[in-house]
């Protein structure tokens, strides 16, 4: 007989609450869950396909263990014998610094993901860390350190209230958001629309979303620091500035003007080929809605210019008095937030506390870019070192990160790496102990990292669906076992890492004068934790501890794991409201509107206005069916309008002889790879664009439908060498290619 079972969607950042149909322990089916507070039934192809997603034939079933040159099938205890064997005599032998983590994009979507790479990375004591966040999102974690002294303060735009929204290097019909929690981001920006608000796209693409604004600009790629800038200018120039209520809590104002005179809309014209007019029009619209917001994403980031560019999305916002105020951007307040601090100056945000031992790069947010992992394994110098070991969490750098051929033979030689991932992918195929988790039916889910980016304030709970099955572990324990393995612990019990924090977190709470726990007993307070399992005992302390928490029975009515467990479809925890100053952890406790890095960028800024590329240059972009370069293996995400080919203007394609669906050699400073055409007006003249995420060709993989239609890895294309040099953020976008006609 079947069954129904809810489960939040983990599959990308909209978060959508699903019912799956389950016929025994298989997922059969799902549809959007008509009551989940948050998304209200909204699917997408992704969340659809689920099932597909869950049962995968080619996801692993047990960890592998690399003997005599081979991985082979093996017992978790062999494995993490293996796992400590490996990593404790290169930590001991050669310092902390010589393992490097990297973690993949999808952590962010589990509960192992959240809260087990802090204790890990913290536990082996390395600086050698690499995410996904240094080809995706950083420059927006550093411009809002800079700004309001957190990196993880990350306004999001009020879709359901806005007037105005101007949308910049983002295409949310395709990704379903991103840094925006927003389930059926479509259906808002229809609804902004029908309630008279205005939709303004600024993308060198005609994407999906373009279609639907109001005004679409093709921007010249690579110059949206300059556009937003000179819409900056144009708001000091005519008197536009209106910060409002802000005012008290704005440092900077004036300096602001004068740093950024020299971006006139008639100045970044030619750069960014977009006519001076048409610039000083997109200031006024903002400026003159009742409510407006800019909300930038990826194709602001992955830039030359990716840090100011993020900063100038917030700058706008805060000089048209449209930040922290309903309709414009607010700051999310999540259920699992540490206890809201009193407001006033704090610690402040700091770039560059270390630096990449070959190239120097500044760390940012603790991380060092992602390009550079292959030359910290490869090149020996005398400044310590390199890394020798490399612990990948969910992460396939070598599809991920540019120039994989470097990287793909310089995991090769490590001489110790493990890979916690379900798939034997381009990357986990170089382990030498591979330590799958179950397919995302068998875990529960609860968004910690999503909830502090979405649109309403909500938080649900799903437990697992479906049982473990035998010889199975669940992902938090092969994550709590690889934290005691790495860490001199090997063979404790794996409720000790969770029992470890919960006494250090309960410990410093009890010691905090704001905290609603402050001079309790944290041996009595851990005793009230419910929850079967570690982790659930440590989200219920969370959410104890949270803004909406009981406080451990101060609050009788606040948040507990049980009462969310009483809610299946979630609680709605109200809309975003504004905080200011409370988030602001600046060291003058205001937002720092010109902080000294951004100033000291601003020459670099300048010199981009005199640039005008010759040829080509190279842009990514998002499909809705896929998510990077994880749902390639699927037959019902791939096919379609999901291909990996090159879309390259009429104009383009009739100068250089290329035939729609002919093959094209693209080069770059990386190497070159071959794809199929796809002449299309959707691109501007002078660009050329390639989805990112496949490359699925090597040998040793064990994902067999990916296999059969590999496509080529956009990212070859690229030599690393490119950086924003804020956030260490790879350049993917606005980068010079050759493309030659093949057939």
């Amino acid at each position: 007989m079947s069954r129904t079972a809810l489960r939040i969607c983990p599959l990308c950042e909209a978060t959508c609450g699903l019912t799956l149909t389950i016929e025994g322990s298989r997922v059969t089916g799902a549809r959007g869950d008509r009551d989940d507070v948050f998304s209200a039934g909204f699917i997408c192809p992704k969340g659809a396909s689920f099932g597909a997603v869950d049962g995968d034939p080619d996801r692993l079933t047990g960890p592998l263990v690399r003997r005599d040159g081979e991985l082979r099938e093996a017992t978790w205890e062999e494995a993490f014998d293996a796992v400590a064997a490996g990593i404790r005599p290169l930590v001991e032998r050669y310092g902390p610094n010589t393992v490097g983590i990297v973690l993949g994009n999808p952590n962010v979507h589990t509960v192992a993901g959240a809260l087990y790479p802090p204790v890990l990375i913290g536990a082996l004591g390395t600086r050698s860390l690499f995410s996904a966040s240094t080809v995706d999102q950083m420059p927006k974690h550093v411009s809002s350190g800079l700004l309001y002294g957190d990196a993880n303060a990350i306004p999001v735009p009020d879709l359901d209230r806005t007037d105005h929204l101007l949308l910049i290097g983002a295409n949310p019909l395709e990704s379903n958001g991103s840094l925006c929690t927003a389930p059926d981001f479509p259906g808002r920006l229809k609804a902004l629309k029908a309630r008279g608000g205005t939709l303004t796209v600024i993308d060198p693409r005609r994407t999906r979303t373009a279609k639907l604004a109001d005004r679409h600009v093709a921007v010249r790629p690579g110059t949206d620091a300059l556009l937003l800038a000179a819409m900056v200018t144009v708001l000091f120039e005519e008197g536009l500035v209106d910060t409002g209520e802000l005012a008290p809590h704005l440092l900077g104002v004036e300096e602001l003007r004068g740093a950024l005179a020299d971006f006139t809309p008639e100045s970044v014209s030619g750069a960014c080929d977009v006519d001076a007019g048409l610039v000083r029009t997109l200031a006024r619209e903002l400026a003159a809605a009742p409510t407006g917001v800019v909300y930038g994403r990826i194709g602001t980031c992955t830039v030359a210019h990716g840090t100011l560019a993020s900063w100038l999305v917030d700058v706008l916002n805060i000089l048209t008095g449209n930040l922290d105020r309903p309709g414009g951007a607010l700051f999310p307040q999540a259920a699992t937030d540490r206890t809201p601090r009193p407001a006033g100056p704090g610690r402040g945000f700091q770039l560059g506390r270390w630096t990449s031992r070959v190239s120097h790069h500044p760390e940012a947010k603790g991380e060092l870019p992602l390009s550079a992992l292959a030359e910290e394994i490869d090149t020996v110098t005398e400044e310590g070192e390199p890394v020798r070991a490399v612990i990948t969490v969910a992460a396939n750098p070598v599809l991920s990160a540019p120039d994989g051929d470097r990287l793909d033979k310089a995991l090769a030689g490590l001489d110790f790496m493990v890979s916690v991932d379900p798939y034997l992918n381009e990357t986990s195929r170089h382990a030498h102990v591979v330590l799958p988790p179950p397919p995302p039916s068998r875990s529960p889910h609860h968004d910690f990292a999503f909830n502090t980016l979405a649109i309403r304030n909500q938080v649900r709970y799903s437990p697992a669906a479906v049982p473990l099955e035998p010889g199975r572990m669940a992902e938090t324990e092969i994550m709590a076992r690889l934290v005691l393995a790495v860490s001199g612990m090997h063979g404790a019990e794996p409720d000790a890492v969770d029992g470890m924090v919960i006494d250090q977190t309960l410990g410093k709470a009890v010691k905090e004068p704001h905290s609603p726990v402050h001079g309790r007993d944290p041996r009595e307070l851990a005793g009230q934790l419910t929850g079967a399992t570690g982790p659930e005992r440590r989200l219920d302390m969370m959410l104890r501890l949270g803004p909406y928490g009981d406080g451990f029975g101060v609050r009788p009515d606040g948040l507990t794991l049980e009462k969310l467990r009483a809610h299946p479809h979630g609680i709605d925890l109200g809309p975003l409201r504004p905080r200011l100053p409370q988030p602001l952890k600046t060291r003058s406790g205001k937002v720092e509107l010109l902080p000294g890095p951004i100033a000291d960028d601003l020459p670099r800024l300048r010199e981009a206005l005199r640039r005008r590329p010759d040829g080509l240059v190279l842009v990514g972009r998002r499909h809705l069916r896929s998510n990077n370069s994880w749902m390639h293996n699927v037959p019902a995400l791939t096919g379609g309008s999901n291909r990996c080919t090159v879309h390259i203007h009429p104009e383009d394609a009739a100068r250089l002889g290329v035939r729609d669906g002919a093959a094209v050699r693209l080069k770059g400073a990386g190497g070159e790879i071959t794809a199929p055409a796809e002449v299309t007006d959707a691109v501007r003249p002078g660009v050329v664009s390639l989805p990112h995420g496949w490359g699925h060709d090597r040998p040793g993989t064990r994902m067999n439908h990916a296999r059969k239609d590999p496509g080529a890895n956009v990212n070859q294309l690229l030599d690393g060498s490119l950086l924003d040099p804020l956030s260490g953020n790879a350049v993917l976008n606005g980068v010079p290619v050759q493309l030659t006609a093949l057939t």
